[in-house]
């Protein structure tokens, strides 16, 4: 059927493509390194990308127990202003009444004036 000749040619002829193959591959680089290596980036990608989210969720984490924290301090400040506020004000309104019957004088003053006085 096929001379030696022919056995001899067909089998340069398969040398030829494989090295031919060969050379492509190495040229674009082959296929299979090239998945093996953008599944090794994928996965790096991905572990990179929720570092970064976590690293995100917990400096948000944190700045919100910062700013409660501050909001708690600054209604305690406000708080206590308030109030020592109102023992002054209680104070001035003692010390205008005992000066008044000091004086023989009354104060007509009213639950509802010290009310708006207290609000005002």
């Amino acid at each position: 059927m096929f001379s030696l000749l022919d056995t001899l040619k067909m089998g340069a002829g398969i040398a030829a493509g494989l090295l031919f193959y060969h050379l492509y591959a190495v040229a674009i680089g082959y296929p299979s390194a090239e998945r093996q290596a953008r599944a090794g980036y994928v996965v790096l990608a991905e572990k990179a990308a929720a570092d970064a989210k976590a690293a995100e969720m917990e400096r948000q984490r944190d700045a919100a127990a910062h700013a409660g924290e501050e909001h708690r301090k600054r209604l305690e400040a406000a708080k206590a202003a308030e109030q020592a506020a109102r023992d002054t004000l209680e104070n001035e309104i003692r010390s205008y009444e005992l000066e008044l019957s000091q004086k023989n004088r009354a104060c007509a003053v009213t639950a509802a004036d010290r009310q708006w006085l207290l609000r005002h």
